[in-house]
């Protein structure tokens, strides 16, 4: 019969609450953005746990915190697992931290019942998954894989700072990226555990779900420029009203994206700025983001191709002038067969009843699935609630999702 290792509750427990005292907010929230104080302190605090859990750490070029442990091979792949610590604005403490914490008790448990293993083990917590501060998210697992451009260094935030300033001010040397680059053949197999993000398992009422592909996003900026004038004086039929073709935009995106209710294409405007911003004042210009995706990479493109259509047809009939940039479009990606297998074995002996299902938010795995094959797990959360301060996975959720990434990196650790 398999040996089975029992995962610490209360390790993991105590970590997620000390964690999510860096960065609390007065709502109960938690504020990590990428590469600030807060996100700095984090990583210094989760350095040290890997340390006690026998790793050996080091931060790389564009800001991935990496523990690494030898195994009996250490000219072998690694077996990597992997996630990230920073946040949105005001979000919940389980989002990412639990796939980095798992992680870490993961490495404490090998160290402390002695378990053998042939291949190489690495923890890495991902910089900036969010992408919340610099409008481009998955930006340390894509430099990881080689797919970050050159043009994203210089991208600020809205106080000015680029990305390469904000790098340099967390000690590291952006300009020596490329030997932060791992190559196809170095990663045995990538392993992510996150909160689901959705209703589904709660639906279900199951603790944990085998993840089988992750929908693409595609997230863009739209600034659309028009004539600003006084908002008692200007005529309705002479104006060239920015937040009248932004608005008629947004509802166009809603409608492309719930022509077929049976299919999971998603699109939102989450972030809207608009100058000069007067009660009295017709806007100069409008921007607003705009994230949209599906699982089908032919259809998430075509609805693409719709929106975009959308806004130039619109723009030119209120007399609007567009600027429409991309940030980062991603093709959606399946988990590897073998992966999948892996975990329905393991799940059954730890008699998990583990559902499969698909992601609609994007994760490291994305990138990682660029290098290696990739497997992904599930946690439930209550209500579905994510990004939110009311954000809450059970720490009996966490560990049972602990116990099965713990036995799927083992038997791939093992030759």
């Amino acid at each position: 019969m398999k040996q089975l290792y029992r995962v610490s509750r209360e390790r993991i427990a105590i970590k997620l609450d000390e964690l999510a005292m860096i960065g609390t907010t007065p709502t109960g929230g938690v504020t990590r953005l990428a590469l600030s104080n807060e996100d700095q302190q984090a990583m210094e605090l989760v350095a040290k746990w890997m340390k006690e859990a026998g790793l050996k750490v080091h931060i790389d070029h564009f800001g991935n915190l990496i523990g690494r442990m030898e195994g009996e091979d250490p000219t072998a792949p690694a077996v990597m697992i992997g996630s990230h610590i920073d946040t949105v604005p005001n979000g919940g403490r389980y989002d990412g931290t639990i796939g980095v914490l798992g992680g870490i008790e993961i490495a404490k448990m090998i160290k402390e019942e002695k378990i053998l293993i042939e291949y190489p083990l690495e923890i890495v917590a991902f910089s900036d998954e969010e992408g919340t501060r610099f409008q481009g998210g998955l930006f340390g697992s894509r430099g990881m894989v080689g797919t970050v451009s050159e043009h994203e260094l210089d991208k600020k935030d809205d106080a000015g700072i680029s990305r390469y300033e904000a790098l340099k001010a967390f000690g590291l040397e952006p300009e020596r990226r490329k030997e932060s680059i791992r190559n196809k053949g170095e990663i045995k197999v990538y392993l992510e555990m996150h909160i689901e993000q959705g209703p589904f398992l709660q639906a279900q009422n199951l603790p944990v779900g085998i993840v089988t592909g992750i929908a693409g996003p595609a997230w863009m900026t739209l600034k659309i420029t028009g004539e600003s004038g006084h908002a008692g004086t200007v005529p309705m039929g002479l104006r060239k009203d920015p937040m009248a073709g932004a608005a008629e935009i947004i509802c166009n995106i809603e409608k492309i994206c719930k022509q077929d209710l049976l299919v999971p294409t998603v699109g939102t405007v989450g972030k809207l700025n608009v100058l000069p911003g007067g009660t009295n004042v017709i806007p100069d210009s409008v921007e607003f983001s705009i994230d949209l995706r599906d699982i089908d990479l032919e259809r998430r493109n075509d609805r693409l191709a719709r929106v975009e259509q959308v806004i130039e047809r619109i723009c030119t009939e209120r007399g609007l002038t567009f600027e429409l940039t991309h940030h980062l479009i991603q093709d959606p990606i399946h988990c590897a067969g073998h992966v999948i297998k892996t975990m329905e074995n393991l799940e059954r002996v730890l008699s998990l009843d583990a559902p499969k299902m698909i992601s609609g938010a994007g994760h490291d795995a994305m990138s990682m699935s660029e290098i290696t094959d990739i497997g992904m797990i599930f946690v439930r959360c209550r209500d579905g609630i994510s990004h939110n301060p009311k954000e809450w996975s059970d720490i009996e959720d966490i560990s049972k999702g602990v116990s099965l990434l713990l036995e799927t990196a083992l038997s791939y650790s093992r030759k």
